[in-house]
């Protein structure tokens, strides 16, 4: 998969593959990362986590600076999967729609202030580690 960045366009890359030939990796702003990982720093974080392929999601919790009311980080908390699909890619992978879920995702909180960081270093950083990867698209979450 190739991917380059762009302030003004969203990079296209054609599907080459039928969608049960795909591995797919999770790449979230939803602020997930594994209990035994630093939390994300509420006052504004522009760092990212490596979530393991094979992670349950009893071993993951949410860490997320935006007020209660804008996000609500506790039902992500009870089910990891609200916001970080781990259990449903690899429910659809048991099923044969996709071919597979990634060796690794990625993370980060989306309440960032330091856009100009998360620009010139975090999303290149999370653009190498996804090209880097044995993954053939990226699922997209927000929170």
């Amino acid at each position: 998969m190739s991917m380059q960045l762009s302030r003004k366009t969203i990079p296209y890359t054609p599907v080459s593959k039928p969608l049960s030939e795909m591995t797919i990796m999770i790449v979230s702003t939803a602020g997930t990362h594994l209990k035994s990982q630093e939390p994300y720093n509420t006052s504004g974080d522009a760092t990212y986590r490596i979530i393991p392929g094979d992670v349950q999601t009893a071993d993951l919790t949410v860490t997320h600076g935006a007020p209660i009311h804008d996000y609500n980080w506790e039902e992500p908390r009870r089910d990891p999967n609200t916001i970080f699909p781990i259990d449903r890619l690899r429910e659809i992978a048991a099923q044969g729609i996709i071919g597979g879920v990634a060796d690794k995702h990625i993370s980060m909180m989306g309440y960032a202030l330091r856009l100009n960081e998360i620009n010139a270093v975090t999303a290149p950083e999370i653009a190498k580690e996804v090209d880097h990867s044995r993954a053939d698209a990226v699922l997209l979450t927000a929170g």
